[in-house]
């Protein structure tokens, strides 16, 4: 590395602080899961030679084969060294007061900052990317990972994704900068700052257009498939929260180290925004979202009424209302709730078909089950129990004599139609059209809970329509 030059104390007296330029070693990507195996810092002051520390660490958990391949740091490496625990005391001493500079300071600080909340110890640092002073620095290059900014300026790298190596490219990159291209160097990392703590591949530009309006907001990363797809009332805001929040879940730092684009739909209201987020994440599978994908066969219990024979559990059958009773993505979720009602409302194991055999079923034995198992309860007086039991499960009939209408906000301009808790389209009422979403509308579980809470809190809100609405799509 260059000695330190006047043009580097010229950037250290604008940002008002020394710099530490520092890279972490990691088990892998997960701050709340993974841990630090490794800690390089080159730490930057004015009229000062630099100072370079590094330090490997015992993480406490395995090391996959895939972490030594990539960083040649071998479990036998880490024998006898030291836990976070036993340097983070110090570390902290030493970051106080200085501007952390690192390539994605994103992850480092996420791994920082998980690791001193275990300790117990505070932490807060100001930050610099050096990814997003690439961007703003070089904005006609498309790659700026540290790879390419190794390749572009030819910064000699003996021992790449081991820290102080990397951290010293860092360095080098800074001082670069600093040496030919020091004012706007100054106004990227002041710029930085100013913003909010974006991802580093994402154009601040994008997040100023986001309105906090209704809608849905869909993250996308190098390709055409979403990485997330989420709904909210205030757009932007919700969409900052994400990256606020980063270091504190797994999946949302995940989400903001691949994120590099974000496209938005606005919609009137908050129903608007429920049903088309339940649309697009069945359509799209988008990586992160766990919940509202469609499911290949979900299961229901079907039970026709007192005096009936045992509930049956079927898996893959249309969803019927007022004959299924609850919506499970698999079997094993429906024996569950079949458990709970036995157990709130004192029924029979054997004849829920939970437990094989005769005689006393396990629920008598420690006295849940009222003992229509022993014949010292009636199966119509434990049938008819069960039939109200499961009324709490079951899924509605439709309430209305055909299709409804539900107006978005006050105007009436986009009103949702339904129609046997399917959402078959909305109604422009400018031009008595309906948008059609399928030719074949199907029930589907989120929309029927969508629409049950609507109603349940806006029971009047909803107009009937004439049986031939379809015929005007």
């Amino acid at each position: 590395m260059k000695d330190l030059a006047s043009s580097l104390d010229r950037l250290l007296a604008e940002l008002g602080q020394p710099i530490v330029c520092l890279d972490l070693e990691t088990t892998g990507g997960r701050p709340q899961q993974d841990r630090i195996l490794e800690i390089g810092m080159v730490t930057l002051a004015p009229g000062r030679e630099p100072r370079e520390w590094s330090q490997l660490l015992d993480p406490g958990c395995a090391v996959s084969p895939y972490i030594t391949q990539l960083t040649g740091i071998h479990p036998n490496m880490l024998r006898d060294m030291p836990r976070f625990e036993d340097i983070a005391a110090s570390l902290a001493l030493h970051l106080q007061g200085h501007i952390l500079v690192a390539h994605n300071v994103r992850f480092d600080l996420a791994f920082l900052r998980q690791s001193f909340q275990r300790v117990e110890i505070p932490f807060k640092a100001k930050a610099i990317c050096s990814v997003k002073i690439s961007r703003r620095l070089f904005p006609q290059e498309t790659r700026h990972g540290l790879d390419a900014v190794i390749h572009r300026l030819e910064i000699p790298c003996r021992n790449r994704h081991r820290a102080l190596d990397d951290a010293r490219v860092v360095a080098e990159f800074l001082q670069r900068l600093a040496d030919e291209r020091c004012p706007e160097l100054v106004q990227a990392c002041k710029l930085q700052w100013e913003q909010e703590c974006l991802p580093p591949n994402l154009d601040p530009e994008i997040i100023r257009s986001i309105p906090n309006r209704p809608g849905v907001y869909l993250f996308f990363g190098s390709n055409e498939i979403p990485l997330y797809i989420g709904k909210s009332i205030h757009l932007r805001k919700r969409v900052l929260e994400h990256f606020r929040n980063d270091f504190r879940q797994d999946r949302e730092m995940q989400i903001a180290q691949q994120v590099e684009h974000i496209e938005w739909i606005e919609t009137p209201g908050e129903l608007g925004a429920l049903l088309l987020e339940s649309r697009l994440v069945k359509e799209k599978n988008p990586l992160y979202n766990r919940q509202l994908r469609r499911k290949k066969a979900l299961c229901t219990i079907v039970c026709g009424g007192p005096g009936s024979a045992t509930p049956q559990i079927h898996c893959g059958a249309a969803i019927r209302p007022g004959i299924c009773h609850g919506i499970f993505a698999n079997r094993r979720s429906a024996k569950a709730a079949l458990k709970r009602l036995a157990q709130e409302w004192g029924l029979c194991d054997i004849r829920l078909g939970l437990q094989k055999g005769k005689g006393a079923c396990f629920g008598f034995q420690i006295k849940r089950c009222r003992g229509v198992c022993t014949g010292q309860e009636s199966t119509a007086e434990h049938d008819e129990r069960l039939y109200a039991a499961l009324q709490i499960l079951q899924i509605q009939h439709w309430p209305f004599s055909g299709p409804i209408g539900i107006p978005e906000d006050d105007t009436g301009a986009s009103i949702h139609v339904f129609d046997h808790w399917c959402h078959m389209g909305i109604l422009r009422e400018d031009t008595g059209i309906v948008e059609k979403f399928t030719e074949s509308a199907s029930f589907d579980a989120d929309t029927y809970r969508i629409l049950l809470r609507h109603l349940n809190r806006s029971p009047q809100q909803w107009t009937s329509l004439d049986q031939d609405w379809d015929c005007r799509s």
